[in-house]
C-alpha cells in the first residue's frame, strides 16, 4: 500500500493528545453503557519503522524504530503493568494474543477501539489474551478500565520512554505516542497478523484480527 514519505515538517512535540480525537457522533449502539459512534474504519495498513509516516489531520508524522513484519518473532520490550512492575510480552507458554495498540485512551477513537476489543470479540476472550498498550500511565489505564467496566483486557503502559513502540517501529516522533495498530501473536511469539492504520483518526479492522485469532485457535485444535 502507499506510505507517506515526504519530509517531516516539524509538528510541535507538544501537540495535545486531545487533538487525536477524530470521530463523529452519528449512529450508535450500546454495550455495557458505551455508545458506539460512526468512526471510520480503514482496511489499509501502513508499514512500521523509520522512514514511514502516519497521517494526522493532513500532517505526516514520522515513525521511529525498526519495523516489525508478519512472520517475525515479537521483540522483547519492557512495558509497565498496573502494579508498576515491568513485564514483556515475550516468554514461554503464552496464549494467542490480540494486542490492541492506541495513542491514548483519553480520546474517542482509542476508547471505542478498546471497547470493541473487549465487547465484540465473539467469545475469543475465553480462549485468547486481550491486551491494550498505550502511553497512558498505569494509573490512567486502571481508571479507564474501571470507569469503562472492562475486566477482560490486560492494560500495559509504554509510558517509560516508549520502549515497546521504538522496538517495533510504532512510536510517532513529535507527539511521542504510539501508532494505532492491532496485532495477533501466536503462542510461540510469532506475529501472525498486523494492521497499522495509515490515518491516526481511523479505526483498524478489528474483525480481521478476530478472524485470524480464531484461525490460529482452530489450527491448534
Amino acid at each position: 500500500m502507499h506510505t507517506h514519505r515526504r519530509t517531516w515538517n516539524g509538528l510541535m512535540a507538544g501537540v495535545g493528545l486531545s487533538l487525536l480525537v477524530g470521530c463523529s457522533t452519528m449512529g450508535s449502539t450500546h454495550d455495557k453503557g458505551f455508545t458506539y459512534t460512526d468512526i471510520p474504519i480503514t482496511y489499509e495498513t501502513a508499514y512500521p519503522g523509520e522512514g514511514n509516516h502516519i497521517l494526522f489531520r493532513n500532517t505526516e508524522l514520522p515513525l521511529s524504530g525498526e519495523g516489525i513484519q508478519v512472520g517475525d518473532v515479537l521483540r522483547s520490550a519492557q512495558v509497565t503493568k498496573s502494579d508498576l512492575s515491568l513485564s514483556t510480552l515475550t516468554g514461554p507458554n503464552n496464549r494467542i494474543r490480540i494486542i490492541n495498540i492506541v495513542p491514548s485512551l483519553d480520546t474517542k477513537v482509542c476508547e471505542q477501539q478498546t471497547h470493541y476489543l473487549s465487547e465484540k470479540n465473539h467469545g475469543l476472550d475465553q480462549q485468547v489474551s486481550l491486551i491494550t498498550i498505550s502511553v497512558d500511565t498505569p494509573f490512567a489505564q486502571t481508571r479507564f478500565a474501571e470507569e469503562a467496566n472492562i475486566d477482560n483486557v490486560t492494560f500495559l503502559s509504554d509510558y517509560r520512554g516508549g520502549e515497546f513502540g521504538k522496538t517495533h517501529g510504532l512510536l510517532l516522533e513529535g507527539p511521542h505516542v504510539l501508532a494505532r495498530a492491532v496485532m495477533v501473536v501466536d503462542q510461540h511469539n510469532v506475529l501472525r497478523y498486523m494492521q497499522v492504520t495509515p490515518d491516526l483518526g481511523k479505526l483498524p479492522d478489528m474483525e480481521a484480527a478476530f478472524q485470524e485469532a480464531r484461525r490460529l485457535l482452530n489450527t491448534q485444535s
